[in-house]
């Protein structure tokens, strides 16, 4: 009974940074974020957020891993992948920005996009609370991932994991969600929730990941911020 009062605690409570099961503002886009998980009440709650002009992102699915076991292994052509890449931590500015260009290919995000986050990332890159990761081949970033370790909590949150398109299937996504794994182990969590999109899904049940529930998040756009003349 302590996993799913955690767990409760845990879907309740968002991971403080991009939304939540209730609403919270993201960053320079100006929009309210509202998580609606499987399990929500009322159950036309998605309904109600679209009636109010939310419009919904795509589907995802609730993961979540107890590391107290080992992610399972890999194929014999998964697991000699990461040798081809090095997995660095971000520490300064520098790193920020690769990361940064890695998601915004990853994701299509544009410029403005990457402002914003290099906004949102640059002050909390010393916080304990938050590791960045990118992954490099050839030199270039070509994949990057972030780690929320919220303190008093069990779970460590896994977020933002994407790799270019040219760089898919080598194996990458596993080798970043190992490090942020270990990272979490290292620091004494118990479990890793993953809010997965469908095409992270398959790959984190194949590494032992179990699926809790889907869900759905709703963005209402905010006015732009008035600024003083």
């Amino acid at each position: 009974m302590a996993f799913f009062r955690s767990l409760a605690f845990e879907v309740n409570s968002g991971d403080g940074h991009a939304g939540g099961a209730g609403g919270a503002v993201s960053g320079e886009d100006r929009a309210l974020e509202w998580k609606v998980y499987g399990h929500d009440l009322p159950a036309d709650l998605g309904s109600r957020l679209a009636a109010a002009g939310f419009e919904p992102d795509e589907p995802e699915t609730l993961t979540v891993f107890d590391l107290a076991d080992d992610l399972r292994g890999e194929t014999r052509e998964d697991a000699a992948a990461p040798a081809l890449v090095e997995i660095r931590r971000v520490t300064d500015l520098s790193g920020l920005t690769d990361f940064l260009d890695a998601a915004r290919v990853a994701f299509g995000r544009d410029e403005q996009w990457q402002a914003a986050r290099t906004n949102q990332f640059a002050p909390r890159l010393t916080e304990p609370a938050m590791s960045l990761y990118v992954a490099y081949a050839d030199g270039q970033p070509v994949a990057s991932a972030r780690g929320e370790f919220p303190a008093g909590r069990p779970f460590a949150g896994l977020w933002g994991g994407g790799t270019i398109a040219e760089y898919r299937g080598r194996g990458i996504y596993r080798a970043l969600v190992r490090a942020r794994a270990q990272e979490a182990r290292r620091r004494g969590y118990r479990y890793l929730r993953v809010d997965a999109r469908e095409t992270s899904r398959p790959i984190l049940e194949r590494l032992g990941f179990i699926a809790l529930t889907d869900i759905i998040e709703w963005r209402l756009s905010l006015p732009a911020r008035a600024h003083p003349a």
